[in-house]
């Protein structure tokens, strides 16, 4: 591929990591490892021993001696430099789409391989293992609902569900439930123990990226109890309570910051915003309940880590479509768009002030081989 500028769909985010196909060429649904064997996992391998004595030698708030990166091309796509091709990785990269994965879930619940930093580094490598040199970067495995966890709620991962909050916030008398002041050091060092880990155990193939929910997805988690087709409670609460809904909004923003800048400093290289659930918003309260906490922190993470960071940030609202001028210019490198766009309508709007991410349809994975590999060489 040619080298491309900023205006182009630089970064290939396809939305299930199935896609690949499209990158492998025919083979079948999972393609299997050359190897038999080789992703088989044992709770007292020398692999998990060796990750843990690695653990033992790095802390996550000093300062680290990272191996040296030998592809960073979705870096300098990210600050819009031109690049030899465009780069690509995967938004559910990790997951149970790989037989490794399903091997390690046979063993640990979702939220135990979360908080396990020797768990989350090894699932976090499985697509880098399998796909070697097909993947420009690695996404740390965890969950956007930590942040609910941090300020004090209970998250399940239900099987087959997805998600559920069984104590969800009902009225804003609930708030006093929420911890007032999180310790995100503390609270989610399992985190950031997992991306200095997994730093270290890439040895500089790809950069690895760290990524938080946006505080009104976050919020619509806390206030439905789960997900939801129309998430009307959440919504219900920026009407019926708005100076609660902005209080919380604030709350969740100052754990997401703070949780962002951790996950820099302990190694991650790019970091991801995901608002998966601005389309469940209008315009007007997008961009009154969302839009400012979107740019409060970028802006923020920007001034605690300095000048000298030079970490790429992404934004990413899906169904937002109606929002993509205000994205553009709130301080992202990087803005993530879905399938309710098209090319030459991003780079309208965009007018070469950022790198553009996506716009895959997942369902065009329900298709034939051809039509993936189509619909990719399209985007």
């Amino acid at each position: 591929m040619s080298s491309v500028q900023r205006p182009s769909l630089l970064v290939l985010a396809i939305l299930s990591a199935v896609s690949l196909l499209a990158l492998t060429g025919p083979c079948s649904a999972v393609c299997v490892p050359k190897a038999p064997g080789q992703y088989a996992f044992q709770h007292d391998s020398s692999l998990s021993r060796s990750f843990s004595e690695k653990q033992s030698e790095v802390q996550w708030s000093a300062p680290h001696s990272f191996p040296v990166m030998k592809n960073d091309l979705i870096l300098r796509a990210a600050r819009g430099e031109t690049t030899e091709r465009a780069p690509v990785w995967v938004m559910r990269q990790a997951g149970r789409y790989l037989p490794e994965f399903r091997k390690v879930r046979e063993q640990y619940d979702f939220f135990t391989i979360c908080r396990t930093p020797e768990l989350a580094t090894l699932v976090t490598l499985q697509p880098i293992d399998r796909y070697d040199g097909l993947l420009d970067a690695a996404i740390i495995f965890s969950d956007i609902l930590v942040v609910p966890q941090a300020l004090g709620l209970k998250v399940e991962m239900v099987p087959g569900k997805g998600p559920h909050l069984p104590e969800p916030l009902i009225g804003p008398g609930d708030l006093k439930r929420l911890k007032h002041k999180v310790d995100v050091g503390k609270e989610l060092r399992y985190v950031f123990e997992a991306v200095t880990m997994t730093r270290h155990a890439l040895q500089g193939r790809v950069p690895l990226i760290g990524f938080v929910g946006a505080p009104w997805t976050l919020m619509a988690y806390m206030i439905e109890g789960g997900g939801s087709p129309t998430f009307s409670k959440a919504k219900a609460w920026l009407y019926k309570y708005p100076e609660a809904s902005h209080e919380l909004l604030q709350r969740i923003t100052d754990v997401c910051v703070d949780f962002l800048v951790g996950q820099v400093r302990a190694g991650s290289q790019m970091l991801q915003v995901f608002e998966s659930w601005g389309g469940e918003l209008g315009p007007d309260t997008f961009e009154e309940f969302s839009l400012p906490y979107l740019a409060q922190i970028a802006r923020r993470v920007k001034e605690e880590l300095g000048p000298k960071a030079s970490v790429p940030m992404t934004i990413f609202a899906k169904g937002s479509w109606y929002a993509l001028e205000s994205l553009t210019d709130i301080g992202y490198e990087t803005v993530s768009v879905d399938w309710t766009h098209t090319p030459d309508s991003v780079k309208t709007i965009t007018r070469d002030r950022v790198t553009i991410q996506g716009n895959l349809d997942p369902s065009v994975l329900l298709g034939s081989d051809e039509a993936i590999v189509g619909a990719v060489e399209k985007m």
